[in-house]
């Protein structure tokens, strides 16, 4: 491994993962993806990006226990293609978002590297926000982690104040899914809503969405649930086991297959552990979690 430069900077950056409080999906876009109405909250299950950097050479990106090609590096060769003249990076990812389970790790990744390219070399926040945005849907929402309602693709992000005091059971399965097979079995089975309808959501999620609010359990819904349970049975499990501990709503996170639990009031956050613990014998990788507004301002809880 080359030696760093003598004057070379090491950055470390957070990347929070997210849960969909809400999900409802419109129909299919031109482009391919679906109109969305979406409610993202960053939770306190991070990756963690360390970023070196080298006098020469080119960029590295190291991901192990993940093969294939990194959105952050996407997001590095697209920061390049627009003139950032950073110097040479390394940057090692440590996983602890579940991958290919519908917590938006690989975007919880890019948004972190974004977030810090301007300290590396001088870049306009637009250029970011344009790369964010051409990385992909869930990108936006992760250049400033917190909670937010998303409309368009899910990539027109209007961040909100938080909700009343609340935390979250996770628990991620063996199993992967990908986001494109759970939209495809959603299409075959006519989940999803008509325009009117998501327009008709969105007006009760602008509602609902004030600071300290409880959102009402017709509102945490995630269309695509039955798509993610019909590709994976393990699911239904998970979801029953965590209604066992009393969780005051369960859902699937984004396209699955991992499975939350809301914990709302000012206990939540010591029900939410009291049922990681319960759950850990049959989930070894559960995690209770609290919500997020920045990457620095939660707390990991049950690791």
């Amino acid at each position: 491994m080359k030696a760093a430069h003598p004057s070379a900077r090491r950055v470390t950056e957070l990347a929070p993962g997210k849960v969909n409080l809400a999900l409802f999906v419109g129909p299919p876009r031109a482009d391919g993806r679906h109109e969305l109405v979406t409610v993202f909250e960053s939770v306190s299950l991070f990756d963690e990006l360390c970023v070196e950097e080298f006098s020469c050479g080119g960029d590295r990106v190291i991901c192990r226990g993940v093969s294939g090609r990194n959105l952050v590096a996407d997001a590095v060769e697209a920061l390049r293609g627009r003139g950032w003249n950073a110097k040479p990076l390394r940057i090692e990812i440590v996983k602890r978002i579940p991958v290919a389970a519908g917590m938006g790790g690989g975007s919880a990744d890019a948004g972190a590297l974004l977030r810090i390219a301007p300290r590396l070399a001088p870049v306009p926040a637009a250029e970011v926000d344009a790369v964010a945005a051409a990385l992909g849907a869930d990108v936006p929402a992760q250049l400033a982690p917190g909670l937010a309602l998303a409309t368009g693709a899910g990539d027109v992000v209007e961040p909100r104040q938080p909700l009343a005091p609340h935390a979250l059971v996770i628990a991620p399965l063996a199993a992967q899914l990908s986001t494109a097979a759970v939209y495809a079995e959603a299409d075959r089975r006519g989940l999803p809503r008509s325009s009117e309808e998501l327009n008709r959501l969105l007006a009760g999620l602008d509602r609902a969405l004030v600071s300290g609010a409880v959102l009402p359990a017709s509102l945490l819904v995630n269309d695509l649930e039955p798509a993610a349970r019909a590709l994976c049975p393990a699911i239904d499990g998970a979801l029953d086991a965590i209604r066992a501990t009393r969780a005051d709503h369960v859902l699937v996170c984004g396209s699955g297959p991992t499975v939350a639990g809301v914990f709302w009031g000012e206990a939540g956050g010591a029900r939410a552990a009291l049922a990681a613990e319960a759950l850990r014998g049959r989930f070894p990788g559960v995690i209770a979690v609290d919500p997020v507004s920045s990457q620095a301002s939660g707390k990991m809880l049950g690791a």
